[in-house]
C-alpha cells in the first residue's frame, strides 16, 4: 500500500506519497518533481506503476501547493526554497542514492537541484522542460501566432498542453487546484509572458556542470519545442533524447504507457553501469 505524510518544512508542511516497499539488489526509488510553478503531483500517477519495475516511486507537492501548505507573502517564492525542499525531502525519507525526475517546471528544479552537485543522485529525467527562459517565451510566442490572431489560452492548451479529446480528471484537478499566486509570482501570467523571479533564468551556461546521466523526453507537439530541446541535449555532458510522437507538454497522460516504458528502460541503463 501508499504511504503518506508530511514533512515539516519552511513554516509549513511538505505532503508525500511512496508507492512500492523498496528497492530490489540493483535498483533505486525515483523522486519525482511535478510542474507549476503552483501545480501539484496527481497528474504523474500514471508513473506509481514504475514501483512494478523494483523500486520506491515519490511523489511530493511542493510547498505552497496541492496538499503541502504554508501562510507566506509573495516574496517567500524562490528557486532556493524549491531547491531546499527537493533535499529536505531526501532527508526525511532516507533517499541516499535516488534517480530525479522533473517535468516542465520540475525539469527546470532538477536542473537547479542537480546543479548543487548533492551527493547520491545518480540520473535525472528531464521531462517537457527548458534551459532559457527566454528561448523559452519566444518560443511560446512563436506557437501562439501560428494558431492565427484570435487564438488564446484555451487554443494554445488544446495544441500544445495536452492534445487528448478529453482531458484526464487529474488534469482539470491541476488546473481547478494550482496556486496561481505561485505560477504568477515565479513564472507570470501564462506561458509567453515571463515577469516573475524566473525572468531570465538560464542553465545554458552551466548545463556542462550537471555530471549524472540524462534523459530528455518531450512531446512532438510540446512547449518543449525542438529547439528547447536541443538546447538541453547539447549543452549536457550525457543526454540522451525521446520525442513522443502523439504528444504535447503532458506526454505522461497523453501516452502513458510508451512514457513509462522510455523512462524504465532509462533508470534500468543507469543501473546496470552503476
Amino acid at each position: 500500500m501508499p504511504t503518506e505524510g508530511t514533512i515539516p518544512y519552511a513554516g509549513g508542511e511538505t505532503w508525500y506519497r511512496v508507492v512500492g516497499e523498496g528497492e530490489e539488489p540493483g535498483k533505486l526509488p525515483l523522486l519525482c518533481l511535478h510542474g507549476g510553478p503552483g501545480a501539484l503531483h496527481d497528474y504523474l500517477e500514471p508513473l506509481e506503476q514504475l514501483a512494478g519495475t523494483g523500486r520506491r516511486v515519490v511523489f511530493y507537492d511542493q510547498i505552497g501547493c496541492g496538499r503541502s501548505w504554508v501562510e507566506k507573502a509573495d516574496e517567500f517564492w524562490t528557486v532556493d526554497l524549491f531547491v531546499r525542499e527537493v533535499q529536505a525531502v531526501r532527508d526525511a525519507l532516507g533517499l541516499d542514492r535516488v534517480h530525479l525526475l522533473g517535468t516542465s517546471w520540475g525539469g527546470m528544479l532538477a536542473q537547479e537541484y542537480a546543479l548543487t552537485q548533492p551527493e547520491g543522485l545518480e540520473s535525472l529525467v528531464l521531462s517537457s522542460t527548458l534551459a532559457s527562459a527566454e528561448q523559452w517565451v519566444a518560443e511560446q510566442q512563436r506557437q501562439l501566432a501560428a494558431l492565427g490572431p484570435d487564438a488564446g489560452d484555451d487554443e494554445f492548451d488544446a495544441a500544445h498542453f495536452c492534445r487528448l479529446t478529453a482531458a484526464p480528471p487529474e488534469l482539470e484537478e491541476l488546473k481547478r487546484l494550482r496556486n496561481a499566486e505561485v505560477y504568477e509570482a515565479m513564472w507570470g501570467p501564462n506561458e509567453w509572458t515571463n515577469t516573475g523571479r524566473l525572468a531570465g533564468w538560464s542553465t545554458v551556461d552551466r548545463l556542462a556542470e550537471i555530471r549524472v546521466p540524462c534523459l530528455v523526453v518531450r512531446g512532438a507537439h510540446d512547449m518543449c519545442t525542438e529547439l528547447v530541446a536541443r538546447t538541453l541535449v547539447a549543452g549536457l555532458p550525457d543526454a540522451e533524447l525521446v520525442v513522443l510522437p502523439e504528444s504535447s507538454h503532458t506526454p505522461v497522460v497523453e501516452e502513458p504507457e510508451r512514457y513509462r516504458e522510455v523512462v524504465a528502460g532509462f533508470l534500468a541503463r543507469v543501473e546496470a553501469a552503476l
